[in-house]
């Protein structure tokens, strides 16, 4: 076994692979760009090294640089996670040409698997089943015209060197196939430097299965099972399971040693996945999947592989690439419960899932294990207060959950997911609930065009209840559980507090008065009475669980999907007030200072009185140039809201 490794990527995956390799003893050395300096990642490894600028082309893509901090740390192999160069065989050329270990493939492996039409011609060699299509090398438009009229409409138009949906058309109409091209090709090109296109038959209700496996390099090959992707948008995956739904036990064998048989074609060593396209129209058949891609890395997904298997893949990556076989046998492995994983991401979903970056104001996942085996296990490379940048995956974290059956671990996936509390940017996260309790996928339904086919009734953004509003406007006020309480606040009481806020574009108005320990909210011409409790809240007399954060100028409330209100600025002086005369208390409050002077002359925006509310200062400042007037507040006054402090002489000009 290695006793120093370097990660050559970032994020999630090098913190996995760390956590393993402390597990065995083994010493990591992370690589990081400016924009990482001080990632998880970084923070997680024995030792970092700084390897170029945010791009990736001048940092996670430089192999020279990765080889030289390997060298240069004392590492004695490399481990590609996935992504960056973990499929670029000229990478795993020059590590070993450096006297280092690649943790993963040979090249030639790689290099087999790396054009889609050259390993579909490959794969039909070794007898496994391909999609019908055309991989030949002409890429004349009319004669790929031609085949696609064989093939049958619809048909699928992929660049080879595609992947993450890039340089792929659907085309249904004879009359788009030329259009369709020329965007595929230009789309290859841009991605992968790579126009060349082939043409495949389209499934109609097509299934995305994959399955996993592992080779070694004294000839042993096993699978270990099925994962269903199906779930995806944009031809990216969602939410992952193992096994498949409704799985008969000849149609896993048969994909199994399909997939076997790939991976000894190409003298395959460490972890791989074959994927297949199955057709979902009815039952599963032993003549019903096709072979598409493979993958000669570790899957995002292979956490709910290890789950229903018991294994640790990353160990079994180590192990091999050490020279080592494989420690199981297909007939030792066997089928554990279900597991699924949620992608949790930062990207807005009515917008198209547009990635979306800013600041992970707040992040707490549900109790659970890290890296490792468990009921809940939470895989994230981010931390409160980290930054999802426009440089790199937003990927937020993955919620992985395991149970005796699909049943139980699906309800895991959707409680997790509830206790999840994100704040701070625009994520999937409501997407992902709705869609662990969708009925369709709750029966097993699934098929790649399942998010697509019911978008409306998944994608819509939540609009929160008014009994969400009135938590809002209690945590804006500093009334919510353990948040601050106004300072005197009791000797209002009955005076009715206003609060503004604003949700996705929405002015929302509420009131507020204090009763003991009852908190009276009106809001959207609807009455409620809310008591703390704890981790509680009773609400008309239910009791909930819901939890109130405040922070700066916004509110959330993790409840139900989860919401986010902004609090308006009440010293802000709006178009209508500018130029007036009064300066009016925004909210109840203690005078701290009056620096303003009657007679004294004054220009817009000076300071005349601090105000404290909320354990915060206010200052209120002049609304235009002139004179003051009149001081009505002195140092020490407690004042309501509306109650006028300052008055301008009149501006006669």
């Amino acid at each position: 076994m290695f006793t120093k490794i370097l990660i050559a990527n970032r994020g999630e995956i090098a913190a996995r692979v760390m956590t393993t390799a402390r597990r065995l003893g083994v010493k990591t050395v992370a690589v990081y760009s400016d924009a990482d300096a001080g990632a998880k990642h970084v923070a997680l490894a024995d030792a970092a090294v700084h390897i170029g600028p945010p791009a990736v082309a001048e940092s996670y893509l430089r192999a020279d640089r990765i080889i030289a901090a390997a060298k240069a740390s004392g590492a004695q192999a490399i481990h590609p996670g996935y992504g960056f160069l973990s499929e670029n065989p000229d990478f795993v050329a020059a590590v070993e040409a450096a006297g280092l270990t690649f943790i993963g493939p040979p090249a030639e492996a790689i290099k087999a698997m790396g054009l889609k039409d050259a390993a579909k011609a490959l794969m039909v060699q070794a007898g496994v089943p391909v999609v019908p299509g055309y991989h030949g090398d002409s890429q004349d438009p009319v004669l790929l015209a031609a085949e696609a009229d064989k093939i049958g409409y619809p048909v699928l138009i992929k660049a080879r060197a595609g992947g993450g949906g890039k340089g792929m058309r659907l085309v249904e109409d004879p009359a788009d196939f030329r259009a369709a091209l020329e965007g595929a090709q230009r789309e290859g090109q841009a991605s992968f430097g790579d126009p060349h296109c082939l043409i495949e038959k389209y499934i109609t209700q097509p299934r995305h299965i994959e399955i996993q496996v592992f080779g070694d390099s004294h000839g042993n090959a096993v699978h270990l099972f099925e994962r269903d992707c199906s779930l995806q948008r944009r031809h990216q995956k969602v939410i992952e399971e193992a096994p498949a739904p409704d799985m008969p036990e000849a149609v896993r064998a048969a994909m199994g040693r399909a997939a076997v048989d790939a991976a000894k074609a190409i003298g395959y060593a460490g972890a791989g996945t074959v994927e297949f396209i199955v057709d979902g129209s009815g039952p599963l058949r032993e003549d019903g999947f096709w072979f598409m891609e493979m993958n000669t890395r570790l899957q995002v997904e292979h956490p709910v592989s290890e789950a229903i298997t018991g294994l640790d893949f990353v160990e079994l990556q180590l192990r091999v690439a050490a020279g080592e076989p494989l420690p199981v046998k297909q007939d030792d492995l066997r089928i554990n419960g279900w597991s699924f994983e949620a992608r949790l991401y930062a990207e807005d979903v009515p917008k198209g899932f547009l990635p979306a970056t800013g600041t992970l104001d707040h992040l707490a996942f549900p109790q659970g294990t890290a890296f490792e085996l468990g009921a809940v296990r939470i895989d994230s490379g981010v931390r409160p207060g980290d930054e999802i940048s426009p440089w790199y995956d937003p990927m937020i974290a993955k919620i992985i959950t395991h149970g005796p059956t699909r049943e139980a671990a699906l309800a895991r996936l959707s409680q997790a997911l509830a206790e999840t509390e994100i704040a701070g940017l625009t994520t999937n996260h409501a997407f992902l609930r709705r869609l662990a309790k969708y009925e369709g996928f709750a029966k097993g339904q699934v098929d790649t065009g399942l998010i697509a086919r019911d978008a409306e009734a998944l994608t819509p953004a939540p609009v929160p209840c008014t009994r969400s509003r009135s938590l809002a406007a209690l945590g804006a006020l500093g009334l919510a559980g353990d948040l601050p309480v106004l300072a005197g606040y009791a000797h209002w009481a009955p005076v009715v507090q206003p609060v503004r806020l604003g949700f996705d574009g929405e002015d929302i108005l509420a009131e507020v008065y204090v009763d003991g320990t009852k908190r009276h909210v009106s809001v959207d011409g609807v009455s409620h009475v809310l008591e703390p409790a704890g981790d509680r809240w009773w609400i008309d007399g239910t009791l909930i669980r819901a939890r109130v954060l405040r922070q700066g100028a916004r509110v959330s409330v993790f409840w139900g999907n989860g919401y986010h209100y902004d609090i308006p600025d009440p010293l802000e002086v709006s178009d209508d007030q500018a130029g007036g005369d009064a300066v009016i208390a925004p909210m109840p409050g203690l005078v701290k200072l009056v620096p303003a002077q009657a007679g004294a002359q004054v220009a817009k925006g000076d300071a005349l009185l601090v105000l404290e509310a909320m354990k915060m200062e206010h200052t209120l400042v002049a609304p235009r140039d002139g004179v003051v007037g009149e001081v009505l507040a002195a140092v020490g006054d407690q004042v309501t809201d509306g109650t006028l402090l300052l008055a301008l002489e009149p501006d006669h000009d």
